[in-house]
């Protein structure tokens, strides 16, 4: 792997992240890449490049955040998918595997191919004509005070009945663990092809998920009675106030590459999360609950740097 495009949390200090991986290439005489618009957030030995070529002159991306910098990596290479590696500067990070400190030895395994690839699913969808992709989910939002969604589904052309609900939620299998999971729907194994709807807090219709086949195609029809919605794709607002239109769905397998180093301990750490997740603690009295040693020992890695 001779070039390696970086992928920055949009806000985030990615400076050390940054930082350890520019000595690692120049050390290694690797190219670093980023988008143009981040020149101005890394030395200036990393080539800036526009962002619709980064994911075409990588051979394999870096991405420094939490899950959803990751999902935008994988959403930039969609066209032609090249390993994604994650580095966790998030809060929970589902999808991200790899913290800071490891940093150095995780490259020499990615440029060694010593990795195994997790296929990704993403979904292609037309909403009111426009094309985007989604590799967590797509959802239909209502905005406050303004009623409800109102929307029919239809599966591969054939109707099944109505939604009135705060938000209606499709994702994929890996999607399945963020807005659908919060909205109760079920959680999918990743190695499910399978698509899931899920309505939050249904007022009227179709009150339960719907799991459907990867080889299915939704379509979703706002009816005339519907409120003004949002729609979010992995999260991101991407159509403001609809009033009418349709939103279809298909499945589309192996569309994202994600690199994993321990794919065991990744799954061990992510059943840990869910099930944090469900109990009705803070993070401060969660750590209360910690060894003193185990506590001492995250305290001094949130101290900040001297300076």
């Amino acid at each position: 792997m001779a070039g390696l495009g970086m992928v920055l949390h949009p806000t985030r200090d990615v400076s050390e992240v940054v930082a350890i991986i520019e000595r690692w290439a120049s050390r290694h005489r690797k190219t670093l890449l980023v988008r143009a618009e981040d020149a101005h957030r890394v030395p200036t030995g990393v080539e800036p490049v526009p962002a619709g070529t980064l994911a075409d002159r990588a051979d394999a991306l870096i991405s420094i955040g939490g899950d959803g910098t990751m999902l935008g990596a994988l959403r930039m290479a969609v066209r032609d998918p090249k390993p994604v590696l994650g580095v966790h500067l998030g809060r929970v990070g589902f999808l991200v595997e790899v913290e800071p400190p490891d940093l150095p030895r995780a490259l020499e395994r990615l440029v060694e191919h010593d990795f195994t690839v997790e296929s990704h699913a993403c979904l292609a969808c037309d909403v009111c004509g426009d094309d985007v992709v989604a590799f967590n989910d797509i959802a239909l939002v209502r905005q406050p005070g303004a009623g409800f969604v109102t929307a029919t589904l239809a599966v591969d052309g054939q109707r099944y009945g109505y939604y009135r609900c705060d938000a209606l939620v499709v994702s994929t299998p890996s999607g399945s663990t963020a807005y659908s999971y919060a909205a109760g729907g079920p959680l999918i194994s990743p190695a499910t092809e399978a698509m899931v709807v899920t309505p939050s807090a249904p007022m009227a219709g179709i009150s339960r998920s719907v799991l459907l086949s990867a080889h299915e195609t939704v379509h979703l029809e706002l009816r005339a009675d519907s409120a003004p919605v949002a729609v979010e794709m992995d999260g991101l607002l991407i159509r403001q106030a609809a009033t009418e239109g349709s939103v279809h769905i298909r499945y589309v397998k192996d569309a994202g590459r994600v690199v994993r180093l321990d794919p065991r301990r990744y799954q061990e750490r992510n059943q840990l999360k869910l099930s944090l997740l469900d109990l009705p603690l803070l993070p401060d009295q969660l750590r209360e609950l910690l060894p003193d040693g185990l506590r001492e020992q995250l305290n001094r890695r949130e101290l900040p740097p001297p300076r």
